[in-house]
């Protein structure tokens, strides 16, 4: 009696184990966002990394499924050239080439674009199949901080003040401008692959476009993260990411839902790059920019040496930003439920260590720029720092002497002795 009791009790519990996920969802959802996520593949690409590249045709990409784009016609290439002044720090040398691991082990033929195949796996590490791919909703305190903003070529004079709201579940060290109407944002991002303590953390090294009312923003960003929850490893990534509505319903990174209209063969939005920089060693930058074609409304991204990836189409996927954005942050962010309270995470930001260790040895962003509507790459006329926890991660604008542009250098190692 007992033996058949417990086969009915483990009938039962196998039962619903086959029909949830970590409590969360169902085989069968799963299986079908796994249709929806992955396109048929024209060439397929085995990275030695782990990850399953599809070569999609361009026109079968995900971003088509959105109801705003099914009449899209795609832009192929950006409508605009910028003009740039000569930006030059102390520190310019010459650039060392990344890559993304991928294409060491095949290309994707023209007319289809890379896209990285989400696998069962991927979909059970997320708190939910409808939150897969998506950057956890802000819980964002009432009250407000204030930053200084200070002039980009005089770093100590003062002028206003910005507030900035206290967000609970992340800590962020960034350089800010806000004031004017932005259409673009460049930097050469330093690329490092710093410790991420838990699976669903995440740290990034990144460019923020924003605008819109601050419960309720919209913003377009790109850099590098280090997010094993999405990822399912702690590589260094591209991402890219965009939301409506300030994180709550809307947008995700890379392709892992409709949105983003991917025109480049060559980059692969969520591909691991490599080398990555190392304490007092070589240096590698990843060069990110984000514009506005004036044309269409669309916001570009180009990486690296000024290759169109794609875009967001701001005139049927976003309202605010289908003007210009209104304020624009360089630097990092980690994300935890462990930030601004006690024990403190150990998640590094930049390379994990401090603004002050300057070049060599903390994460820095190099030729910084933002695009007014004079369509010409220049330094932000004014620039203020801010850390959400100075003793955690650091932010600093650091200038060696007249004549050359600030280095923005920031992040931290999280816990430590000043940051229990």
């Amino acid at each position: 009696m007992a033996n058949f009791i417990f086969r009915v009790l483990l009938t039962l519990v196998l039962s619903y184990l086959c029909n949830r996920v970590n409590g969360k969802a169902n085989f069968k959802e799963i299986d079908e966002k796994l249709k929806q996520l992955n396109k048929p593949a024209v060439k397929t690409i085995q990275s030695e990394d782990g990850d399953i590249i599809d070569c999609v045709d361009i026109y079968k990409q995900p971003a088509f499924d959105h109801h705003a784009l099914k009449n899209h016609i795609i832009q192929m290439k950006p409508s605009f050239d910028l003009k740039e002044e000569r930006l030059s720090s102390k520190n310019e040398s010459t650039k060392l080439a990344i890559f993304q691991t991928w294409q060491k082990s095949g290309s994707c033929p023209e007319g289809t674009v890379p896209i990285r195949r989400i696998r069962r796996g991927d979909l059970l590490r997320a708190k939910s199949v409808q939150q897969f791919g998506r950057k956890p909703h802000e819980v964002v305190l009432k009250s407000n901080t204030t930053v200084e903003h200070k002039d980009g070529q005089l770093p100590s004079i003062n002028t206003t003040a910005l507030a900035m709201p206290v967000i609970v579940n992340r800590s962020a060290a960034t350089l800010v401008t806000v004031g004017y109407n932005y259409i673009g944002a460049k930097a050469d991002i330093n690329v490092w692959t710093p410790n991420v303590e838990a699976q669903d953390e995440y740290t990034t090294a990144q460019i923020w476009l924003k605008a819109g009312p601050g419960d309720n923003f919209e913003s377009i960003e790109s850099g590098w993260t280090v997010n094993p929850q999405l990822y399912g490893d702690k590589r260094t990534r591209l991402f890219a990411h965009w939301t409506k509505d300030s994180y709550k319903t809307t947008g995700c990174f890379d392709m892992t839902c409709s949105g983003f209209v991917q025109t480049s063969s060559q980059y692969l939005l969520g591909g691991s790059i490599e080398p990555v920089s190392t304490e007092f060693g070589q240096q590698y930058d990843l060069t990110v920019g984000i514009y506005m074609d004036p044309n269409t409304a669309n916001w570009w991204l180009k990486i690296g040496k000024d290759i169109p990836v794609g875009y967001w189409p701001a005139s049927t996927l976003l309202f605010y930003l289908n003007h210009s954005s209104t304020l624009v942050e360089w630097g990092g962010q980690v994300y935890s439920s462990n930030v601004k309270k006690k024990p403190h995470t150990k998640t590094g930001m930049g390379s994990g260590q401090f603004a002050s260790g300057l070049r060599g040895n903390a994460c820095y962003m190099d030729n910084i720029a933002i695009v007014d509507f004079s369509m010409q790459l220049k330094y932000p006329q004014w620039v203020g720092t801010w850390a959400d926890e100075q003793y955690c991660y650091t932010a600093l604008n650091y200038q060696e002497g007249y004549g050359t542009l600030p280095i923005f250098y920031f992040g931290g190692p999280g816990q430590n002795y000043n940051c229990p």
